[in-house]
């Protein structure tokens, strides 16, 4: 991990931005992402100079998308150096989003969940 990766890291990791559970390195598709937060199904990335106007990066944000992913993108000297900014966009887009629910926590299908007897 780059030097910017790794202080992001150190503050999305154990929960520690409102209770959002991320991962780094996370694969999606054939595509590894800097770190996602697969319940709201945001990817965050942290980008250096090389990636500016990258062809592939655009194809690959495009995909993500597709498979109902939002991609935020930041420079490696943003995070450096404005780390707290880039923690409050991170959280601002987190609470507009509404997580997946857990597994275990969906509603009923068709015919689950009823007592038996009742309306029968």
């Amino acid at each position: 991990m780059t030097e910017a990766e790794q202080l992001l890291w150190y503050r999305l990791r154990r929960r520690q931005l409102a209770n959002h559970r991320f991962r780094r390195q996370v694969a999606i598709g054939r595509y590894v992402v800097d770190f996602a937060c697969v319940e709201s199904r945001i990817v965050v990335e942290v980008d250096g100079s090389q990636h500016l106007e990258s062809a592939h990066d655009r194809h690959r944000d495009n995909w993500l998308q597709a498979e109902g992913y939002l991609v935020l993108r930041f420079w490696n000297h943003d995070v450096l150096a404005r780390t707290d900014a880039v923690l409050a966009q991170i959280l601002e887009v987190l609470a507009s989003i509404r997580p997946l629910p857990a597994f275990g926590h969906l509603p009923p299908q068709a015919g689950e969940g009823k007592i038996r007897g009742e309306g029968s």
